[in-house]
């Protein structure tokens, strides 16, 4: 298994999915993810928001995309796109899908607010072939620097809501992540961390560069043989 030492010298392949002229108002990450999902796969995106990312993808990549959305507002607007959303929940639906019922799964800024991040993983590591995960880092040097010297938790780009009305229950670090696709068996094919402005870290870094530099970190993950089946 990969570990993240190894997963920072894997050469990100996405740089062909950078933004374009048409492309001017899509999100660094989303454009990353673009580059990780091949052609015409059959995808399931999680938590998938106003739809803005399966958009991408199906206009981009011509995916087969499905989505899941908690809210309803979110559900409208993904079906106001044309987009094949319903409303569910990643803690208590995922156990409905059938094993490889899709080449890839998504799960977008979303791991953090899930109330069973091992349980979800090891969910998408069966539904999918490949497993794309984006979130933020937890462990980057302004959240430090945050509770360091002001004692309070941090407000940022990415962690955007007050403590008391934030939806992010598992605030994890990028080390935390590995340390979890460890734990249950994940392979990481290859990974990338993203600086404060939402652009990749291009070369090589050791792990700890990446968890107190990277605001966020994209990893795409492969079933391993201590997944359950």
């Amino acid at each position: 298994m990969k570990t993240l030492r190894d997963a920072a010298a894997v050469p990100w392949d996405g740089a062909d999915a950078l933004p374009r002229g048409d492309d001017s108002g899509a999100r660094v990450d989303h454009l990353i993810v673009l580059g990780l999902v091949p052609a015409n796969a059959r995808v399931l995106d999680i938590g998938c928001g106003d739809g803005s990312l399966l958009a991408l993808l199906r206009d981009r990549r011509g995916v087969d995309g499905r989505g899941i959305e908690l809210s309803r507002e979110g559900v409208n607007a993904c079906l106001a796109r044309g987009l094949p959303v319903i409303q569910g929940d990643a803690d208590t639906d995922l156990e409905n899908y059938p094993d490889d019922a899709f080449d890839v799964v998504v799960l977008s800024q979303t791991i953090q607010a899930t109330r069973n991040p091992r349980i979800v993983l090891e969910h998408l590591l069966r539904i999918g072939r490949q497993v794309v995960i984006s979130f933020p880092n937890f462990g980057h040097w302004r959240v430090r620097a945050e509770l360091a010297l002001r004692g309070r938790m941090p407000v940022t780009t990415l962690m955007p809501e007050a403590w008391y009305e934030t939806q992010n229950i598992h605030h994890c670090t990028i080390r935390d992540f590995v340390g979890l696709c460890r734990t249950v068996g994940a392979q990481i094919e290859t990974a990338t961390a993203l600086d404060v402005s939402g652009r990749p870290m291009r070369f090589a870094m050791p792990w700890w560069v990446w968890n107190l530099m990277g605001a966020q970190g994209v990893f795409l993950l492969r079933r391993g043989e201590l997944v359950r089946s």
